[in-house]
This record gives structure tokens, C-alpha cells and sequence, in this order.
């Protein structure tokens, strides 16, 4: 299940894996949820994997920028939801039109949206690639405009990918790839907005299925939840592992790893 806060602090919106629905609850005034106030269950058709795509399986749920739209990645249905929140009342209206279709078989994973321009990048899990849509932030649609590999050309191995953010700055887009346990840096071209690596760095643990950037953009750390990707002599890592970032976009190892059991998610206190 993945949270987002709407930009009012009202609501909370659920991407609910494996119920395959995206629910909307009710922050109070003392911080206590209240009663669900709307719940969609997603419907379309299932992707060629037959194993990882038998159902619905929404894994994202993010506000664009100016928080009119909700983006909602399904892995199983190989689409890109898009909805509207009524701040007053909670509930979801699917947006017009209601979804993008990405490749059959990408399963698409996670979406961020670039900060200063009409653009929103998604991470496709199981076909291991980076989508640029151009965003309308006025209709709320988005079209793919380009796709490349999360993982480098050498790579032969199986495809599992994770985690997609963009640097605050917005020059730099970054994913990680559980499959060769690697972070991926892309340059954003400052025109057009569509991506070109600048390299791959080895997290020398197992599966970083997630990964964040502090708010200063200094560091990135990696999380490492051991899901059984990767060489054997990397299994078990459960580290979490510090790259400092470039002022180039490229990230290099600090030398801190911190053991802990199987990370998934960092967030960041605000001060």
C-alpha cells in the first residue's frame, strides 16, 4: 500500500495493491483518520505476465504539482490512472481521459512529476525502463514521449525495477534497479525534458527497492530490503547505503552502509 497526503492536509490517498482500489480517508482535526469517504476499484485489461499481472495492482498514488490530479501506476493493467479529489467531500472522480496505456508487459511501478516543467516520469518494474510523459497540467492527460532502460546495455539478466524521483532542481531524474542492484542517474534535457544516463552505480547490496534523496539534495541512500534479486554474494544485505551527489548528477559511495532488517521506505523529518 502506498499513502499520499492531499496539498489541503485533509486526505489521505491509498494505492491498495492487492485489493486492486484506491481509497480516500479523512484526516480530523486531532490527527485520527475517519470513516472512508470514497473507495474506486480499478478495472481493464490484465498485462501478458501471467504471474505478476493477474490482477489489479496499483503501487502509487501522487498528486501532480498544482494538486488537481492523483496519478495511480497499475502494474497488473499496464496503465497510468489519473483521478480528481473533491476537497470537500473526499471523493474521486476517474479524470478525462482516465488512464494512459504504457507498453504490455512494463508494469509500471511508480511516477514522479518534474518540478518546474509539464513533465512526469514513471519507473516500469517489470520491463525495467524509464517512461517521459509530457503532462497537461490543465486536463490532467499525459503522453509518452520517450522510453529507455533503467538498467545499462551490458545487462542480460532478469528485470525488476522500483523506486523514480527527480532532483528538487529538477536537471536530474534518478531510479533504482533491483534486478543488478543499481541506482540509475539520468540528465533532463532542459528543453524538451526527455532523458540521457549519465551512469549506473552499484549499491553492493541486494534489491534497493526504494531510495531517497535528503532535502538538501546532498546525499542519496539507498535502501536494501533483500528480496532475493541479485548475485548470491550479495544476499542479505539489508543495508541502507549513502552516495553523496555530484554536482553533475552522478552519485559516488561515501563508505556509510548502516545495517538494518530489509528497508523499504526513508522519509525525512522536516526541522
Amino acid at each position: 500500500m502506498h499513502l499520499s497526503i492531499d496539498p489541503t492536509g485533509r486526505w489521505i490517498i491509498t494505492a491498495n495493491y492487492s485489493a486492486g482500489s484506491v481509497g480516500v480517508l479523512p484526516i480530523e482535526k486531532d490527527g485520527t483518520l475517519g470513516s472512508r469517504s470514497d473507495l474506486v476499484n480499478l478495472s481493464g485489461e490484465l498485462g501478458p505476465d501471467g504471474k505478476r499481472q493477474a490482477s489489479s495492482h496499483p503501487h502509487d498514488a501522487v498528486f501532480d504539482p498544482s494538486g488537481r490530479f492523483i496519478a495511480v501506476p497499475d502494474l497488473g493493467f499496464d496503465r497510468i490512472f489519473v483521478f480528481r479529489l473533491d476537497a470537500a467531500t473526499g471523493n474521486l472522480t476517474p479524470n478525462d481521459p482516465p488512464f494512459v496505456k504504457t507498453r504490455p508487459g512494463a508494469g509500471p511501478r511508480h511516477i514522479a512529476f518534474h518540478p518546474k516543467m509539464p513533465l512526469a516520469y514513471v519507473i516500469n518494474e517489470l520491463g525495467s525502463s524509464v517512461t517521459t510523459y509530457r503532462f497537461d497540467p490543465q486536463r490532467g492527460s499525459l503522453q509518452a514521449i520517450q522510453i529507455l532502460p533503467s538498467t545499462p546495455s551490458s545487462y542480460t539478466g532478469e528485470l525488476s525495477s522500483a523506486e523514480i524521483a527527480v532532483a528538487p532542481n529538477g536537471r536530474f531524474v534518478y531510479a533504482s534497479n533491483r534486478c543488478n542492484n543499481s541506482i540509475a542517474s539520468f540528465a533532463v534535457d532542459r528543453g524538451a525534458g526527455t532523458l540521457t544516463p549519465i551512469g549506473w552505480a552499484p549499491t553492493h547490496a541486494n534489491s534497493p527497492r526504494f531510495f531517497g534523496l535528503d532535502p538538501a539534495v546532498k546525499f542519496l541512500y539507498a535502501a536494501n530490503a533483500d528480496e532475493g534479486f541479485g548475485p548470491p554474494e550479495e544476499k542479505s544485505t539489508d543495508t541502507i547505503v549513502q552516495f553523496s551527489v555530484e554536482a553533475n548528477g552522478e552519485l559516488k559511495r561515501t563508505g556509510q552502509v548502516i545495517k538494518t532488517n530489509s528497508p523499504c521506505t526513508i522519509v525525512f523529518a522536516s526541522v
